[in-house]
């Protein structure tokens, strides 16, 4: 079955298929994860999420703030610098520094809550994920981490200061890297065995005099054991020679071997309770032991040299302009299993160090270069990969039991009554302790449904089969909702997110070789679940048009979709309607590709090409369509009667081109069931047939919401710079509301819908993302693919004007490719060797230190390109890699 867009087979075939050491590994996992055993799993941040909140009002950045961090325990996930753990984060290794003036140990990064932030919750850091491998035999981190001592309160009080009209104040912006006065501090990891983990730090001095700092490279083990009433044995980290072993309950042990003679350091993972609480403690050497005896000298680290945490101190002083290294090796060797002594015949851990390092950081460039195109860039090379790592570093140990999370742990003080009512009290059945690919380890380390959709199909250019596992993940008994619902994100897993599993699992299977049909076959029976309920909940009235809600794009509309009232009127949306037609595509996609092999499908597929052309219908004939504007909008119908069309160009609107599909009419025409039932109900019901066109000079059929001259005309204002065309992609809402702001009274209060291409004025959705101007990667992506989809489906390969008013007319895959290359050029340096990315902070990437760093944000300015948001949201933003990977596959 061949449908379009599709890959060429062949050139998935030969990239999937490399050679190479580290597809070899890749190859092994599928019968044997230990190569994924150990992974970069460990949070940039645990304080300030949901599941450590059990408040009475549910703010739970106040709840669990970053001051609290280093002296209370976390109970479901543990958080650190350049970490990595085992993929049930029994242990965890990660980075602590201290750069002798700081007021507290550098173990996580810092950022701003909610509330703090003029704009939203905000790291107040740099850092980078350089590079990485699906098996994590290779990963590299790099921190930026100043001299001076770091201004936590400044931070906190400008930003204070500052409007929602103002930018936020960075940490660049408080000068403490005048003079170069930092440190550049690089973490290597290499696998020399699946379980044999090699870290390297190394310290780069790029201040004008010589410094000190204190290293302490930490081990530890997370804390399960305080939870339940029946006690559970402890695991220990011991002192020895050399090093570090961990011993744990079930008799295994860890080493960790340290080069040079560093001092070692213990205390519990238990919270400091006298300081947190003002009640005594258990232990006078708590979480926070290690810092205290850091910085103030305390006795606060058990001289019995042993506890649940350790670190080892290195105190170095490193000239100016030179490097310090530090090695150390994590394994499960050197100890005797029937014992726990150390082995007295072990070879040197740093003899064959470095080349252990040398080979895996060759072999992931020989990865690396097979999935490269021939025709990128040395710059787009670089943002490619960068890419791909930072999506690797994405992969996080994420553990949430809603059931135990609402009623309370026993040993543990009862959560406050009416703790269901707050969030996710509907959500009993999830029970998630796995390893998925967040948004962001930081500002999002959590899954979010429709996110993860998009992180899986640049993940299927170099792991696949992770890609598909996280899919089928979600579909999962213990995540899925009993009545077909697939929560949203952990603030609130009843919101709804757009439906884009089918659409990922789809490419996901092309990219993969579009040979596992036992995967699109297993994918396919969970989501008839998930669009049952999106028919049975999500069209009032059952007309086919739908009310999703805020469909994950936070303040596009002028009103929260989310808490509109059914007193006040029923939302029939655009978008909404637009991703349930592209469901049924792709549902229907599915289908016939199964029926292929199983001539069973053939009825559902039938079902769902009903389905499509019903919700088409409705979109174009029901008051969605704006024949005047030439546009789709959403239509608020008031209890009184009255119909309010919200007309802001954007998004909302753009959807409905993204629901079409083209399929070779030769390779359904053996499938008799189908070819017969689709021919009589379009017989039985003419004016449908209008959404299925035959195309003649290609023997296909294409099934589009919008048909070709409607959508030339929707076109002419996206393609227009002064309307949707960015330089750097298409805009959330169109620059023309810069002078035209949309304004509506709705039950009395009135709302406005303006152009606004940086960060958000209003904090609807909390104010921390903006999607009323600025260019965001995933939907560009599906609208890249629409046109590419319709060109060449359409008579004599339509030709639009372009950019409008240029005179120059092109195809729509032209078109296609254009807008793709707009949104590689955001990462691109011109030629002042700036990105537009990063054009928001010119002090920072002056300099060649900075420079080779690429950072990936969460969206980007409409007019200018800079990067905006989350600032390592290689999540969807990894999308970038996929653009210019599929330039090599793209038929």
């Amino acid at each position: 079955m061949e449908f379009a867009p599709d890959y060429d087979r062949s050139m998935v075939a030969q990239r999937q298929s490399g050679t190479g050491a580290e597809r070899e590994r890749l190859a092994l996992t599928k019968r044997d994860p230990s190569w994924q055993d150990w992974g970069p799993y460990l949070a940039e941040r645990a304080w300030g999420t949901v599941r450590e909140d059990y408040s009475s009002d549910g703010d739970a950045w106040a709840s669990f703030p970053h001051d609290q961090a280093r002296s209370r325990v976390y109970r479901w996930n543990e958080d650190g610098m350049a970490g990595f753990c085992d993929r049930d984060q029994t242990w965890c290794l990660s980075l602590g520094l201290w750069n002798g003036v700081d007021p507290i140990l550098k173990e996580r990064m810092f950022g701003l809550t909610n509330s703090e932030g003029n704009h939203g919750e905000d790291t107040k850091e740099y850092w980078w994920y350089l590079d990485a491998t699906p098996t994590h035999s290779w990963q590299r981190w790099r921190y930026h981490y100043p001299q001076r001592a770091f201004p936590y309160e400044d931070l906190i009080t400008v930003n204070a200061e500052r409007s929602r009209l103002e930018p936020e104040y960075e940490l660049a912006d408080t000068g403490i890297f005048e003079d170069d006065r930092f440190w550049v501090v690089t973490v290597d990891y290499a696998k020399a065995d699946a379980h044999d983990l090699l870290m390297r730090i190394t310290l780069e001095n790029a201040g004008p005099d010589d410094a000190a700092i204190t290293v302490l490279p930490s081990l530890w083990f997370r804390n399960d054991w305080s939870w339940d009433a029946q006690p559970k044995p402890r695991p220990t980290v011991r002192s020895r020679a050399g090093g570090l072993v961990a011993s744990m309950p079930n008799g295994s042990h860890l080493v960790l071997d340290a080069e040079g003679n560093p001092e070692a350091l213990f205390c519990e993972n238990e919270t400091n309770t006298q300081l947190v609480y003002g009640q005594p403690g258990a232990t006078p050497y708590p979480k926070d032991g290690i810092n205290d005896h850091v910085v103030n000298g305390s006795a606060t680290v058990n001289p019995d040299r042993e506890g649940t945490k350790a670190a080892l101190r290195y105190d170095v002083t490193v000239a100016s302009g030179q490097s310090h290294e530090i090695r150390l090796r994590l394994s499960e060797t050197g100890v005797s299993k029937m014992t726990g002594a150390a082995e007295t015949s072990r070879p040197d851990p740093f003899q064959n160090f470095d080349e252990v390092l040398s080979r895996r950081q060759s072999e992931a460039d020989e990865f690396y270069a097979a999935l490269t195109p021939t025709d990128a860039s040395p710059a787009e090379t670089q943002v490619m990969r960068q890419a791909f790592a930072g999506l690797l570093w994405s992969k996080q140990f994420y553990h949430f039991n809603v059931r135990r999370w609402l009623d309370g742990d026993p040993v543990t003080p009862p959560p406050p009554p009416g703790r269901a009512d707050i969030r996710n009290g509907d959500w009993r059945n999830l029970d998630a302790k796995d390893v998925i690919l967040m948004p962001d380890p930081w500002e999002y380390p959590w899954f979010a449904s429709w996110d993860l959709a998009f992180h899986c199909v640049t993940m299927a250019h170099i792991d696949p089969e992770f890609a598909k596992a996280q899919l089928v993940l979600l579909l999962r008994e213990w995540y899925m909702h009993p009545i077909g619902q697939l929560p949203a994100y952990e603030w609130n897993f009843s919101d709804v997110n757009p439906p884009t599993h089918a659409w990922a699992a789809l490419r996901v299977f092309e990219l993969d070789g579009g040979t596992d049909f036992e995967f699109l076959g297993r994918v396919f029976h969970k989501l008839l679940m998930n669009f049952t309920w999106w028919t049975n909940n999500k069209d009032h009235g059952d007309k086919n048009l739908f009310e999703g809600g805020f469909m994950g794009l936070d303040n596009i509309a002028p009103l929260n979709r989310s808490t509109l009232s059914p007193e006040v009127g029923i939302l029939e949306q655009a978008d909404a309607t637009a991703w349930m037609a592209m469901y049924a595509l792709d549902l229907l996609q599915m289908a016939l590709r199964l029926a292929a092999h199983n001539s069973s499908y053939e009825d559902v597929a039938t079902t769902f090409f009903e389905h499509f052309l019903a919700i088409a219908s409705a979109a174009n004939n029901a008051g969605l369509w704006d024949e005047t504007d030439a546009f789709y909008y959403d239509v608020l119908h008031l209890r009184t009667g009255a119909d309010v069309p919200m007309k802001v160009r954007s998004l909302v609107g753009l959807l409905p081109v993204t629901a079409s599909l083209t399929f070779d009419n030769s390779r359904v025409g053996h499938l008799d069931q189908f070819a017969a039932r689709s021919a009589s109900f379009l017989d039985k019901n003419q004016t449908y047939q209008r959404f299925s066109n035959a195309v003649s000079a290609t023997g296909e059929t294409l099934l589009a919401l919008v048909e070709p001259e409607r959508l030339a005309r929707i076109l002419s204002k996206v393609l227009d710079s002064a309307e949707m065309l960015s330089d750097f992609g298409i805009r959330s809402v169109s620059a023309w509301h810069r002078e035209h702001p949309f304004h509506v009274d709705v039950d009395g209060t009135g709302a406005t819908v303006d152009y606004e291409p940086g960060e958000s004025t209003s904090a609807l959705f909390g104010g921390n993302s903006n999607w009323r101007g600025p260019v965001w990667f995933p939907l560009n992506i599906l609208l890249i693919e629409a046109l590419h989809r319709y060109n060449g489906s359409l008579p004599e390969a339509q030709h639009l004007e372009y950019p409008a008013g240029s005179g120059n007319q092109h195809t729509l895959g032209q078109i296609a490719d254009d807008l793709s290359a707009r949104l590689v050029s955001v990462f691109i340096p011109g030629d002042n060797g700036t990105r537009a990315a990063d054009s928001g902070h010119p002090k920072v990437p002056a300099t060649p230190r900075w420079r080779s760093n690429v950072t990936f944000y969460e969206y980007y300015h409409g007019d200018t390109g800079q990067g905006l948001g989350a600032s390592h949201q290689t999540g969807w933003t990894s999308l970038v890699a996929h653009l210019i990977a599929v330039r090599a596959t793209r038929t």
